[in-house]
């Protein structure tokens, strides 16, 4: 016997929270599934010594404070999760824990979706891929199994104590790759770090966070990435009260900075001859960031005070200058290669036609071309900050308006008695 909901989101993450809260305000009956825990890739699919890269004044929902945390300061991974915990209590979001979600299927011949989980079927008019976009480790196919004692992606990484006694490989330059280098290195270790193109944020300016100059600049509104910038990742840390990323300060720390990792042949990792163009770019952008914050502050006669010390760039370290072009892995003494390489998502369970011949969601703001199902928690969902935890909060009040939408225009079909199936109305709605 199936069980019957309006709407059914799955994942109760940021983005399912989020949604839980904009269709309780809407008035609509919905449930969340969770295949383990609130939050659940806060809690275990991190390393120990994680924060947040915003302050706590900026990355949380309007509706809640991080309770006991300096507004300036960055919440540790247990905050950020508990976090989340209390916000759905404290907005009585009805979520269930330790259901998995393993199919969604479009009915044949009446309105609505069947959602097979571990617990039994379910039948909901509408359903919400809240998932976010952490779903799927990425490893590129370089280096193959067995070449190196110890091979694992980022999500996997905990503290130094946990690998192999040995240097370690990094790949991959943005938050997650610059701050586990770090980390590693200052533990005794040897680090090489992979570096291929990023942005690189000051952490603040002026007295203001980069979030705060994102903010006000528009740049967190920007509703498509830069034309060939669209996977380019960004540099920047909450860790250690917050700091600008500068790979400069890496290399004095004993960090071996190298080029995109490109290729493996006979235990000998070969690497892509950009790493003076991987920096200088990062250091353009950086400048560009500063440009416009100063023609901001001139623009509106800001009282902030004057940073000439964060346009000072040092030299470019050895490492840069003459890089490596491979490297022989059991020669350095290398036993451990982290990939800090991203995600994917992986939708095999959504078995509806939303996705193009990539698998990727195809979608507007959210709201999919199959009726009825809407994806949440994707980066450039609707704006670049879409991905963040205050941007996932405004595209599920997107989200859950055009759910309220559609609701409306089945309730007026219903009650006139119209022939015709509510589906075939919300088709043309949209």
């Amino acid at each position: 016997m199936s069980r019957e909901v309006e709407v059914l989101v799955v994942g109760a993450g940021q983005a399912g929270v989020a949604m839980s809260e904009h269709l309780s305000e809407h008035g609509v009956p919905h449930l969340v599934l969770e295949r383990s825990r609130i939050a659940e890739r806060w809690r275990s699919e991190r390393w120990d010594s994680l924060v947040a890269n915003g302050p706590a004044w900026h990355d949380r929902f309007p509706g809640m404070e991080f309770p006991g945390l300096d507004p300036s300061g960055f919440a540790s991974k247990e905050q950020v999760a508990e976090y989340f915990a209390a916000y759905a209590q404290k907005i009585n979001a009805p979520i269930e824990c330790g259901v998995e979600v393993t199919s969604v299927r479009r009915n044949e011949g009446r309105p609505g979706f069947r959602v097979e989980t571990s617990h039994g079927p379910i039948e909901a008019r509408f359903v919400v891929a809240a998932t976010g976009p952490f779903q799927k480790p990425v490893i590129p196919p370089i280096v193959p199994d067995g070449a190196v004692p110890h091979q694992i992606h980022s999500s996997s990484y905990r503290n130094p104590d946990r690998l192999p006694e040995g240097a370690v490989l990094v790949v991959g330059s943005g938050s997650s790759g610059v701050q586990i280098a770090e980390e590693i290195q200052r533990s005794g270790r040897q680090v090489y770090l992979s570096v291929g193109p990023h942005d690189r944020p000051p952490r603040s300016y002026r007295g203001r966070d980069f979030c705060w100059w994102l903010g006000v600049l528009g740049m967190w509104d920007a509703e498509t990435p830069p034309q060939g910038a669209e996977h380019v990742t960004i540099a920047v840390s909450g860790a250690r009260g917050g700091h600008t990323v500068d790979f400069r300060d890496l290399a004095s720390l004993g960090v071996h900075l190298v080029g995109r990792t490109d290729s493996f042949a006979d235990g000998v990792v070969g690497f892509a001859q950009d790493l003076a163009r991987n920096v200088a770019n990062g250091d353009a952008n950086l400048m560009a960031l500063l440009d416009e914050a100063d023609a901001y502050v001139t623009r509106n006669g800001l009282d902030l005070p004057e940073e000439p010390e964060a346009r000072v760039l040092g030299p470019d370290p050895e490492c840069v200058t003459d890089p490596l072009r491979e490297l022989d892995l059991a020669a350095a003494g290398v036993t451990t290669i982290i990939w800090a390489t991203g995600f994917a998502t992986d939708y095999g369970w959504v078995q509806v036609d939303a996705f193009d011949e990539n698998g990727r969601p195809k979608h507007r703001r959210g709201v999919s071309t199959e009726p009825g199902v809407y994806f949440l928690g994707l980066p450039w969902l609707s704006r670049r900050g879409s991905s963040f935890i205050w941007g996932v909060w405004h595209d599920a009040r997107h989200v859950a308006d055009h759910i309220g939408i559609q609701r409306g225009y089945r309730a007026h079909d219903e009650s006139a008695g119209a022939a015709r199936p509510a589906e075939t109305l919300l088709e043309a709605a949209q």
